[in-house]
């Protein structure tokens, strides 16, 4: 406690201003013993219960919260998992890894009716036989296809005949007009040697203005093989299932291959489909089998012109067309798309796994359920032709040493 006890004598001598000062400071520690005072008294008043319940746990506003402690079990603890056994190998002897290769063979197979150029739909797994080097296989997987387009645009761009060039342009423009957005394509020209264009776009408008400049060519050289094998050669640098647009008299010059070496490549080349059209129909039937040796040696150079452009498309699966007159070629066009963007694909493991690097041959056929060869009929039940486009064949992948 804090003794206060000021005489009356010394109150009186204090001046009147001075007082309340003196009062204030005399009176701070009372006021702050008295407010202290029930603080300490409050905290004695709570009776210190220091231990919770018999469960334990902790304690809120409401009271101590019991937390149900877990019963000891009497039970052993399950032993530790043994160990690993090390594998050592015999001295001298190193480690030895096993990788097995399956090969898988997938085949896109186009089924046309000869008359329309339509494509036949239904078809199933089981209308399908694949043969491999004449072994039939077992066809694995089976799908339809209908998918946007990669594809070259490649064309002949030569001083030789205005016919020529002005074929070339409307069958540029037909194919143009044929493509859908979600497709990517580009412009190769050639002549002496070849010339990209325009790069792969989906811009139709960027292909047109590329054609239109497409006017006054510069050579008269037409090396189609060594076009044809740089054009290869890009596109194999792009995933997926390619096409190649060929448009040319289907002429060549001097190139630096021959017919036989890129008739290889173009067979051994996975994963591209050429679709030819040749040009110059218009003035060659005007002119063929005219009088003269000239004219007759023209023509022999034409004949195995068009054989060439047959073959270069028969043997990756795809399609010939001649047209002689304008009008033919949005048909031409069309059956083009019809069988690049509806076909079957079908998947096979070679029953000959090697890997050897040996071309193989392909052989499609299609049956009716019985096995026997397919017949369609139209709603007259007359008997309806159609076309199987598929690969002549594939190259195995070379075993690596």
């Amino acid at each position: 406690m804090v003794n206060l006890r000021l005489s009356l004598s010394a109150l009186c001598r204090t001046p009147f201003r001075t007082l309340p000062l003196a009062l204030a400071i005399a009176g701070a520690p009372l006021v702050q013993a008295q407010n202290n005072a029930p603080a300490q008294q409050t905290q004695t008043q709570q009776p210190a219960d220091q231990n919770g319940p018999a469960a334990g746990g902790p304690s809120g506003d409401t009271g101590v919260i019991a937390v149900p402690k877990k019963p000891k079990s009497d039970e052993v603890p399950p032993p530790p998992a043994p160990a690993a056994p090390k594998v050592v190998n015999p001295p001298g002897l190193g480690n030895y890894s096993l990788q097995v290769n399956v090969p898988e063979v997938t085949v896109d197979v186009g089924v046309l009716l000869e008359k329309t150029g339509q494509f036949v739909p239904g078809l199933k797994p089981t209308n399908f036989r694949v043969f491999e080097n004449g072994v039939e296989q077992k066809v694995i997987g089976f799908r339809r296809v209908e998918a946007p387009v990669t594809a070259l645009l490649l064309v002949e761009f030569a001083a030789t005949n205005y016919w020529f060039v002005y074929d070339m342009q409307n069958a540029a423009w037909a194919f143009a007009q044929s493509l859908r957005p979600q497709d990517y394509v580009a412009l190769m020209t050639f002549d002496l040697r070849p010339h990209i264009i325009t790069d792969f776009t989906q811009d139709k408008r960027q292909l047109f203005n590329a054609i239109n400049t497409l006017i006054i060519p510069g050579f008269s050289d037409r090396n189609l093989f060594d076009a044809l094998a740089e054009a290869e050669d890009r596109l194999s640098r792009i995933d997926g299932h390619k096409y190649i647009i060929l448009i040319a008299s289907g002429r060549d010059t001097f190139s630096r291959l021959t017919l036989d070496q890129i008739l290889l490549k173009v067979k051994t080349t996975p994963d591209i489909t050429i679709f030819t059209i040749s040009t110059g129909g218009a003035i060659r039937a005007m002119t063929e089998g005219g009088p003269g040796f000239r004219q007759e040696m023209a023509d022999l150079d034409y004949l195995q012109a068009d054989n060439q452009m047959r073959t270069f498309a028969k043997l990756t699966g795809g399609m010939w067309f001649e047209p002689r007159f304008i009008g033919e070629l949005p048909d031409d066009f069309a059956a083009i798309n019809r069988a690049i963007r509806s076909k079957y694909e079908l998947v096979y493991r070679p029953t000959d796994a090697k890997q050897d690097g040996t071309y193989r041959k392909i052989h499609v056929e299609l049956v009716d359920d019985e096995g026997h060869p397919l017949r369609m009929q139209d709603e007259k039940h007359k008997t309806l032709k159609y076309e199987i486009i598929a690969r002549d064949g594939y190259r195995a992948r070379q075993e690596v040493e």
